[in-house]
């Protein structure tokens, strides 16, 4: 049968710290073979955070995958014995967002996916151990980026047997695996679409705090929910034609994406981040004709985006 011929490029980036340097000046230089050949990109920074639980943040593409890889996987964690990383990950940090699975966080930045999802618009995702993020309130780990940030630490204290460095490697080598290896890229945007309708809701809603505004500058978000509902209806087709195709023959699905870093917290994601900061602290702004037909041009062009993306979907006849 047919096999894809995908390529694994395993990268050591430089100058992390320095403003994402090494990856960023790489993928500029080969943006044009990034953005026309480029599948996935996966991340691999701090393995281990905390020792209560995984810890993944990806595109919504990549939220079956990520299930389903972590469903073959054993749990490392105390009292979960014979069970899945999964079940484990489920119990101890459901979603709030969807229904009985468990909760997947937003891409923002601070690490080098940076350039491959938000400037490129390449599928990214990363995974590692975190704490109980409910509990321990402190960001990130006592240790972190200090003197003590060392071997000794994690071999003394963090993570003794290595058990949840074990379990990480094996969800990034698990996601890589199935990336390189699926006849079909293992995405579904199904996922996309129903993301896409939360964080419009998400963003309307936040519009709400200025009902007046919103009449009086003509602001409207039905453009934006009219063609979110086009991409979710073009995507359910889009699947349900996927399930006839012919696996002897190569496919490929390219996806853009609709987040930023925070401009708040840049460790953090947005999503429809050009409406977010047209309203952010929108009352406080010198002219509010102005700052409103920002909002307004923000909405059009998320509303464009999406549109496009469910045209990309459909199928040419």
């Amino acid at each position: 049968g047919w096999r894809p011929r995908r390529t694994v490029i395993f990268a050591s980036w430089d100058a992390e710290e320095f403003g994402l340097l090494g990856s960023t000046e790489w993928a500029e230089e080969n943006a044009k073979l990034l953005q026309s050949r480029g599948v996935a990109y996966i991340n691999a920074d701090s393995s281990i955070e905390g020792n209560y639980t995984l810890r993944v943040d990806c595109t919504p593409l990549m939220y079956k995958l990520v299930y389903s890889v972590t469903k073959e996987i054993p749990s490392p964690d105390e009292g979960f014995e014979g069970k899945s990383l999964y079940e484990s990950w489920y119990k101890k940090n459901p979603s709030t967002e969807y229904k009985e699975v468990p909760r997947i966080n937003k891409l923002g930045s601070g690490n080098d996916f940076e350039v491959f999802f938000q400037r490129l618009g390449i599928a990214s995702g990363r995974a590692r151990y975190s704490k109980n993020w409910n509990v321990e309130k402190y960001s990130s780990y006592p240790v972190y980026h200090s003197v003590y940030e060392t071997y000794e630490i994690v071999e003394r204290f963090y993570d003794p047997s290595f058990k949840n460095h074990l379990t990480v490697a094996q969800v990034r080598g698990g996601l890589v695996f199935e990336l390189a290896n699926s006849i079909l890229l293992p995405f579904d945007c199904r996922d996309y679409a129903s993301a896409l309708s939360n964080y419009a809701h998400i963003i309307y809603n936040m519009s709400r705090n200025h009902e007046e505004e919103l009449a009086a500058y003509n602001v409207s978000f039905d453009a934006l929910f009219s063609a979110v509902k086009n991409f979710t209806e073009v995507a359910h087709r889009f699947h349900d034609r996927l399930q006839q195709i012919d696996i002897n023959k190569g496919y490929c699905l390219h996806l853009h994406v609709i987040f930023a870093p925070s401009s708040h917290n840049k460790y953090a994601g947005e999503s429809f981040p050009g409406i977010y900061d047209a309203m952010f602290d929108i009352k406080n702004k010198a002219d509010q004709d102005e700052a409103w037909k920002e909002v307004k041009r923000q909405i059009s062009i998320a509303a464009f985006t999406v549109q496009a993306a469910a045209g990309t979907l459909k199928e040419v006849a």
